[in-house]
């Protein structure tokens, strides 16, 4: 009887010592003694941007033919100094407005080459130097253009060729009065009208020049669609 009361409680040992390891507490201890839960990883969401980058928004306008362009030259022209295909720039003076907002801010700038140069002629033809702009660039883009040629012409010189005639020819006759009377006079007139039309002749007419800062205006002969942004 002894026997089996030991074999019992042998048993019974064993069992309490083999028995298997309880989960873990998942609760840690700090040093105080306080007691709470193993703080999680933090979440990838708090390392990403605070905003995204947006992108600029962009919308088209037209700008209708038959719109002024009013400019400032960048660059001289001349009807004894300029030639055909020569480049010319120049700024818009004033901002061009669809419905209240600016779609081509003042100090865009133009392009365009000269079309025409005509020097003045001697005995008649009056200089004129003449360009067109095809190309503006505005928010960092180009865009061609069609606009109506401008065209400079210098003034008529009749007045004073007359002028330089008539003095020719009173001279004249002043000095063939004194060295001959009435025929004299006459003769000398001829002969003084000879030498004031010799020297329209000789001389070329007044020249055109625009220089830098000069106002000018023309007008878009095709729409022009550009981009706006909002």
């Amino acid at each position: 009887m002894k026997k089996w009361i030991h074999v019992v409680t042998l048993t019974v040992c064993v069992a309490a010592c083999s028995g298997t390891k309880g989960p873990e507490n998942s609760l840690t201890t700090d040093g105080t003694g306080t007691t709470g839960a193993t703080a999680a990883p933090a979440s990838t969401a708090a390392n990403s941007p605070l905003s995204a980058v947006v992108s600029p928004r962009f919308s088209e306008v037209t700008i209708p033919a038959g719109t002024t362009l009013r400019l400032e030259l960048q660059s001289a022209v001349g009807s004894d100094t300029s030639t055909v295909e020569q480049p010319v720039s120049a700024a818009l003076r004033a901002p061009v407005t669809i419905d209240g907002q600016v779609v081509l801010p003042a100090g865009s700038e133009v392009m365009g080459v000269v079309t025409d140069v005509e020097r003045s002629g001697r005995v008649k033809g009056r200089a004129r130097v003449a360009y067109r702009f095809n190309s503006v660039r505005a928010g960092g883009e180009k865009y061609d253009i069609e606009t109506s040629s401008i065209a400079h012409l210098a003034p008529a010189t009749k007045g004073a060729d007359a002028t330089k005639i008539a003095i020719g020819a009173g001279a004249g006759a002043a000095v063939g009065a004194i060295l001959g009377g009435g025929d004299g006079a006459a003769k000398g007139a001829a002969v003084g009208g000879a030498g004031g039309t010799g020297v329209v002749l000789a001389t070329r007419g007044k020249e055109i020049h625009m220089g830098p800062g000069a106002d000018v205006t023309t007008k878009l002969t095709a729409p022009l669609t550009v981009r706006v942004r909002l």
